[in-house]
């Protein structure tokens, strides 16, 4: 048994996480009340807040076990705000109706937390010794909706350091898009912004000999970065795809040409790609129409893909058997903190239905939060089996 063969009911968890006013980058709670779930299901906590003095981001490092496989779920117990929509219930009540759980977090992501705690805790009430066979641990953070910079990055490389590396990493993000099963979530495509300034000289429309129009050089620059594809995709992930944001000139008189233009973009691209190389890319377009002007490039994330291997297909074959559906595996949407953790092991993310996922009226079927908990236990036991006793 765990160490007082404590059972933990994902509602009910699910529903004290919600209660938790954690906007990002407020905990509200939230972290105190998992970290004392886990303390009673045996786990060895660790508060880590990162960040400057005052305003530190609340993260959370949970182990149970010393050895191999050592299995990690990582999720983040921040949410965006509630946004100025009426909800049917208060967002932050943990509202239970019809079957149906609702409040801000309730798919992303504290119901997939209360379904993981769910499934540890189950796990580990099998085990003779909870300590003896693999590793369990959780990676949680509060600051996933945020600028993302002393969240799950830090606490990784702390990890690290601390001989926590971890063989496989799952993250609970909504993946599916309408049923539970349909999504899991292999890889994701980098993000790249870009913000472009091309001066030039102001001056009279009637007299452009004497001015310099910087609407004509950008315009000219971004048709040529919007024009040419990128890529043809891959067979996981679908082409790289540049988007312009934004074209600002600030100018309110017809007769004059402008003395700046300005214009943002994003490139999402897949592993065809890096940073570095779309970096290049794009300097070299400003070089040919904008020699004087300034790029200012920010990558969030570069492409990543984990090859599917024993875990992959252990949470597949979990899927298949408590939902009836093999589950597709997909690189698309947006970035996660995956992205992050790639970089220390093999990651893939699987977790509610994110159709509800930070509009109002956030919910999840109580019935998806019992059968995602069933799916991550039989997960685990897979994982686990071949575990040394």
């Amino acid at each position: 048994m765990n160490a007082t063969g404590l059972i933990v009911d994902p509602l009910v968890l699910a529903q004290a996480l919600i209660r938790c006013p954690s906007v990002t980058p407020a905990d509200g709670g939230a972290q105190a009340v998992l970290a004392g779930t886990l303390e009673r299901l045996g786990f060895s906590v660790t508060s880590l807040p990162f960040g400057d003095a005052g305003r530190q981001t609340p993260n959370l490092f949970a182990r149970i076990g010393t050895s191999h496989p050592h299995l990690c779920f990582a999720g983040h117990t921040d949410v965006v705000p509630p946004g100025e929509a009426t909800w049917q219930a208060p967002p932050f009540d943990g509202v239970l109706q019809d079957g149906v759980l609702y409040g801000r977090g309730a798919c992303d992501m504290k119901g997939a937390i209360a379904a993981f705690v769910a499934a540890a805790a189950t796990h580990l009430s099998a085990r003779a010794n909870p300590g003896s066979a693999g590793s369990i641990s959780l990676l949680i953070t509060g600051d996933e909706e945020g600028p993302a910079l002393d969240g799950t990055v830090r606490v990784l490389d702390w990890m690290a350091a601390h001989g926590h590396t971890p063989d496989f990493c799952l993250v609970g993000e909504p993946t599916n898009p309408t049923e539970l099963g349909q999504v899991i979530k292999i890889g994701r495509r980098g993000s790249l912004n870009a913000h472009i300034v091309v001066p030039g000289v102001q001056g009279h429309v009637a007299y452009p000999q004497v001015a310099d129009n910087p609407v004509h050089r950008l315009l000219a620059l971004l048709a040529e970065l919007t024009t040419i594809p990128l890529d043809r995709g891959t067979a996981f992930f679908e082409p790289s795809s540049l988007q312009v944001t934004s074209i600002d000139v600030g100018n309110k008189e017809p007769n004059v040409i402008p003395a700046q233009a300005e214009a943002q973009l994003n490139i999402r691209f897949n592993d065809q790609h890096t940073g570095a190389s779309l970096t290049t890319m794009l300097r070299g377009a400003m070089s040919r129409h904008a020699p004087t002007g300034r790029i200012d490039i920010r990558v969030s994330g570069e492409a990543f893909r984990t090859e599917p291997g024993p875990e992959v297909q252990a949470l597949g074959d979990a899927i298949e058997i408590h939902t009836g559906r093999r589950p597709r595996l997909d690189t698309g949407g947006g970035t996660s903190d995956a992205r992050f953790i790639a970089r220390h092991c093999a990651v893939a993310e699987f977790g509610l239905v994110g159709e509800s996922m930070h509009k109002a009226d956030e919910n999840v079927p109580v019935r998806d939060l019992a059968l995602l908990s069933a799916i991550y236990l039989n997960m685990l036991d897979r994982i686990m089996a071949g575990a040394p006793a």
